[in-house]
């Protein structure tokens, strides 16, 4: 048994070892492989790693690992490694140990469609040869989150995988067994041992698991491909062998262990308080973080309707403003069947008052025109629905919407005379923005019922609250407050 240098642990890694003779030559054969169609895998393990610094001592293939604390890929490059995976699952079996392995699961770099007839895209060989865990790749975009009741150094690592690429992929877990035929027909061999999750996707299945072997001898990590692995060999060396295997760090007087049976009283309350104080910031971390893709979520169809939207995407915008502020909406084109009248009518309740609501998007200043085709569809509205009569009606315009919002004029008309004359209440996306974005439900209320708003108080907020480039509007100052020279009614 080859002796590790002093402090460092050993390590096995599936792989030769980078720039070697070895490594040239399995490079060649799958180059070879590759050629001829066979798809190849490219080594996982990337070369100029600093194992010194993370506490490790590198063996590659071809070097002893009976006394390595864990194997990262075994047996996994190009159907070579066994003999040395296999020495060092028995020498820790031996030693009475818990034998810690890393596989990766998943190619960042194949996102092609997955064969005929399997639901599964890449797969991991777990413990014996009729066990595997496989994989089946995730939209874009998706995030997992902590699984329930973990320990310690499970939970550490869910939270560091957690801080990969927000691009990168990940692929949904299941174990499986195998089914081989043979003259006495198929022999079906089920999965040994099982996946404890340790991140999980939205429907609660793992993307990140350790497979146990009924024996509970092993802990092997199944865990995504563009894992960033200082981060992950800093997971080994601080979280996950001083959890499950402070024996070989003992042997290997490794200066990144603290042993617990040499602190005092005060030093161990001190670091089980420090750790239970990071548990509970990953947990409110998550939970936080979750409220803010919800808020997100939520949030984003009406800011992107009401900032850049134009035609059903900001007509659901406005209904959804107006939603929020308490009112009731009526979606005329399906209410009517077709293009007939305004696009909403908005009330606060089955009692006037009622308002037709017009909403228009121009990418340039706006024609005082728009104001007619409101004018027109309350003109009409008496012979559509005599039994619902409207108080008048509102013009909600997304105007100069190519231009950034905070190089946008305030007002959707800026000519006197023509400001003086509107017989409607004529308001930008850009302002109900600002009152849906403080919460200022009265102002929107009263902007589109024509009543006058009750006093409600306002959050502090800093002089864009409002919107990009503009304070927070007044809405006893608006110029659409203006008396109408007319009002349509039924």
């Amino acid at each position: 048994m080859s002796s590790p240098a002093t402090g460092l642990v050993p390590v096995h890694i599936g792989q030769p070892e980078p720039a070697s003779e070895r490594e040239q030559l399995l490079l060649a054969q799958q180059q070879h492989a590759r050629e001829r169609g066979y798809q190849q895998r490219s080594p996982r393990v990337p070369a100029g790693l600093d194992w010194a610094r993370h506490g490790f001592q590198p063996r590659w293939l071809g070097m002893e690992t009976s006394d390595c604390a864990v194997a990262i890929e075994p047996g996994h490059f190009s159907g070579r490694g066994d003999d040395e995976r296999d020495r060092f699952l028995a020498a820790s079996a031996r030693r009475g140990e818990l034998a810690l392995v890393i596989s990766v699961i998943g190619d960042v770099d194949d996102d092609g469609p997955r064969r005929v007839l399997s639901r599964f895209d890449a797969s991991v060989q777990v413990g014996d040869i009729f066990t595997s865990v496989a994989g089946r790749r995730l939209p874009a975009g998706s995030r997992p989150t902590i699984a329930p009741d973990l320990g310690a150094a499970d939970r550490d690592l869910a939270i560091r995988l957690l801080t990969r690429p927000p691009d990168a992929p990940w692929w949904t877990l299941d174990l499986h067994g195998a089914t081989l035929s043979g003259s006495n027909g198929q022999i079906h061999h089920p999965p040994e041992g099982q996946l404890e999750p340790i991140l999980v996707d939205a429907l609660g299945d793992p993307v990140v698991a350790a497979w146990v072997p009924p024996a509970g001898d092993q802990r092997w990590y199944v865990i995504p491909d563009a894992t960033p692995w200082d981060n992950l060999l800093g997971w080994l060396i601080h979280s996950a062998l001083p959890a499950y295997a402070p024996a070989v760090l003992r042997r290997a007087r490794s200066p990144h262990f603290i042993d617990p049976d040499l602190q005092t009283g005060d030093e161990l309350a001190a670091r089980l308080a420090l750790t239970e104080l990071k548990a509970r910031y990953a947990e409110e971390k998550t939970l936080l973080e979750q409220q803010l893709r919800a808020a997100e979520q939520r949030a984003e169809p009406v800011r992107y309707g009401l900032l850049y939207g134009s035609g059903d995407d900001l007509v659901a915008a406005v209904a959804a403003v107006c939603t929020a502020a308490g009112l009731h909406t009526v979606a005329l084109d399906q209410d009517l069947g077709g293009t007939k009248s305004a696009d909403l009518l908005v009330s606060a309740g089955d009692a006037p008052p009622r308002q037709l609501v017009e909403i228009k998007a121009v990418g340039g200043a706006a024609q005082e025109s728009l104001v007619g085709h409101l004018q027109r569809h309350l003109d009409t509205w008496p012979q559509l629905r005599p039994d619902l009569p409207v108080t008048g009606g509102v013009l909600v315009v997304n105007h100069q919407h190519k231009l950034p919002p905070a190089e946008r004029p305030a007002q959707v008309y800026t000519r006197p005379e023509f400001v003086a004359s509107l017989p409607v209440t004529v308001l930008s996306s850009m302002e109900l923005f600002g009152w849906w974005r403080a919460g200022d439900w009265p102002a929107i209320r009263s902007a589109i019922l024509g009543a006058e708003p009750t006093a409600a108080p306002v959050p502090p907020q800093s002089p864009t609250a409002s919107h990009p480039g503009q304070a927070p509007p007044d809405p006893s100052r608006s110029w659409w407050r203006r008396r109408r020279s007319g009002t349509a009614t039924a």
